[in-house]
């Protein structure tokens, strides 16, 4: 079903939602530039575009619940708390990284805060996600496990099992598919034999299917707190799919010119954080309170490029350390 938006959060809600946003609109922006000045290593998956499926369930999302989420992980990991400066950090690959210069950008991963780790491998974080809501039933925590993917992932074999296991076992797992329209270079439409790849396959597995639009982040926090307001209660899983759009190509590497000119700018035209910018405006916050935000990320996000730039290169050592759950490298049998 097509979720229906209410009357919306608070203002203070909304403006919360909102810094998000720009935050993770920033953070992306800059992390673009920085690789086109050679300083971030390896590639990069940019969520420009999408910002408002992050920022919605990370309002929502309460301090110890768990996040899971791809390569294109970035605006996950920033928005459930990991230090900006440090997330930069390992995007050029420094020592003070989130994972000390080794993961880069697909693989980030804070646990401090919850960002359980952006997977580079399609689908196979879908089945940690339902282990780590079934180890919150078993300690008693109240924890929910929030696991997001790309559409592409509807049709990997993990998807089914993760969905088939959460609902069997009951388990306070959210499923939230970012539908970007392409998996990598192919529309999903071309090679998924439904419409909605996750939302039309929710009945498959007892699951009401969830379709939400993936650039208002008022119907994305409205879901969001349902949905894990539901699965803390004991009500189970629930798949969720936000249909949104990546501003450009699927990594650093791609132009995009697959795609039609005019599903682009139909898609510009609905950038999230300019829209909700003015339904903001509209729903009370003066201009003052908006530019405020406006101004303080952008000292946020300056701050962070100045640490990451001056924070110091691994070490050679430091190649040893941390390949072994004990910190060593020794082998064990």
């Amino acid at each position: 079903m097509n979720v229906a938006v209410g009357a919306g959060p608070d203002v203070d809600t909304r403006l919360r939602v909102y810094r998000m946003m720009l935050e993770a609109r920033r953070f992306e922006e800059f992390a673009h530039q920085l690789f086109l000045e050679g300083l971030v290593k390896g590639t990069s998956h940019l969520g420009i575009g999408q910002e408002a499926v992050a920022a919605g369930f990370a309002a929502a999302m309460r301090a110890d619940d768990l996040t899971f989420c791809t390569y294109r992980g970035h605006n996950h990991t920033l928005l459930r708390g990991a230090p900006p400066g440090r997330l930069m950090s390992e995007l050029l690959g420094r020592s003070e990284g989130v994972c000390g210069g080794k993961g880069g950008s697909m693989h980030l991963t804070w646990a401090p805060t919850g960002a359980m780790g952006s997977y580079a491998i399609v689908g196979a974080h879908l089945p940690i996600a339902v282990g780590s809501a079934w180890a919150a039933v078993e300690r008693g925590t109240g924890q929910v496990a929030v696991c997001f993917f790309g559409d592409g992932a509807t049709n990997i074999g993990a998807f089914h099992e993760a969905l088939n296991l959460a609902v069997v076992w009951d388990l306070p797992v959210v499923f939230v598919c970012e539908n970007n329209l392409y998996m990598e270079y192919t529309p999903i439409g071309s090679v998924t034999a439904v419409e909605r790849p996750a939302a039309d396959r929710a009945a498959a597995y007892g699951l009401e299917g969830l379709l939400v639009d993936g650039n208002d982040p008022d119907a994305m926090y409205e879901t969001a707190s349902d949905v894990i307001a539901r699965a803390r209660a004991g009500g189970g899983p629930s798949l969720v799919e936000a249909v949104t759009y990546r501003h450009g190509g699927h990594s650093r590497a791609d132009p995009g010119t697959y795609r039609p000119d005019e599903e682009v700018r139909q898609w510009l035209a609905r950038d999230p954080i300019p829209m909700y910018r003015a339904r903001l405006a509209g729903a009370g916050a003066s201009e003052e309170r908006l530019e405020e935000v406006d101004q303080s990320v952008e000292a946020w996000i300056e701050a962070a490029v100045e640490e990451a730039k001056a924070a110091p290169e691994p070490t050679v050592d430091s190649i040893a350390t941390e390949v072994w759950a004990d910190g060593g490298s020794r082998w064990r049998n």
